[in-house]
């Protein structure tokens, strides 16, 4: 994908916006990406979402993970989305929430942010050490609500984000209006796939051969591309594929 000079790539990551009974940060993501792009402040490439550290003493409302965004801001006008950013999320976290938000540009991770990201999957990390690790390589990170506590996940968004192996892709351009019983062809070139590859396998994959997409595709980022990983069978006759279940998408 190719920008203007007068454009830059920037990740904005954002965590625990919501409670148990309030949309997930995932829909605060969407949402925002969709009322950034509405304002003109940005064109959103991607979202992604990120599992960190599943523990019993990390306060998270459901699966603690965090998302972010990839957009294209143009060079003069990053604080402009910036501020869209923390008015969404000062007006519709919720009234409890911890929220986080973290904005770099794409080309300012160094890779002791992507080390972040990785151990924020494996070790309990505290505030301190979000904002320590934030100041030290000069990376925008703002708590907004409550106890700012969102400012671990938002960083470690980013970071993870950048490393472009972690994670799942919540949102592409046509992915979740991709439903049913699709091409591979379609997919490609229509839901921003970028490989559909075999789940344990190494089977080619024909433009018209059936996959059963079902709500969604639910590709995972890996080597910075959309990886649609899949399986044989299909719920109808001739619909050669089907995706991965959800329990083998959270290994990534």
């Amino acid at each position: 994908m190719e920008f203007n000079q007068s454009e830059q790539v920037y990740l904005i990551g954002i965590d625990d916006t919501d409670n148990l009974y309030t949309p997930g940060t995932g829909r605060h993501a969407r949402q925002l990406g969709a009322r950034l792009m509405r304002e003109g402040a940005v064109r959103l490439l991607d979202i992604t979402r990120h599992q960190l550290l599943f523990d019993p003493r990390v306060r998270y409302t459901s699966h603690n993970s965090s998302l972010c965004m990839r957009v294209v801001i143009a060079t003069c006008q990053p604080e402009a989305a910036a501020s869209i950013c923390r008015d969404y999320l000062l007006t519709h976290s919720a009234p409890d929430s911890d929220a986080g938000l973290c904005i770099a540009a794409w080309h300012a991770v160094p890779p002791a942010i992507q080390r972040y990201g990785r151990r924020a999957k494996q070790e309990l990390l505290d505030i301190d050490q979000a904002r320590a690790t934030a100041q030290q390589h000069t990376i925008q990170l703002e708590g907004l609500t409550g106890d700012h506590g969102g400012i671990i996940g938002a960083l470690a968004a980013v970071g993870l984000r950048r490393t472009g192996m972690d994670g799942r892709i919540a949102w592409l351009p046509n992915l979740r209006e991709t439903t049913g019983v699709v091409t591979a062809g379609h997919l490609r070139q229509s839901a921003g796939i970028d490989l559909i590859r075999e789940y344990q396998g190494n089977a080619t994959v024909a433009e018209d051969d059936l996959i059963d997409a079902g709500r969604w595709p639910r590709p995972i980022l890996q080597e910075d591309q959309a990886v649609l990983l899949i399986e044989k069978g299909g719920p109808d006759h001739g619909v050669q594929w089907k995706p991965v279940s959800k329990q083998v998408l959270r290994q990534f």
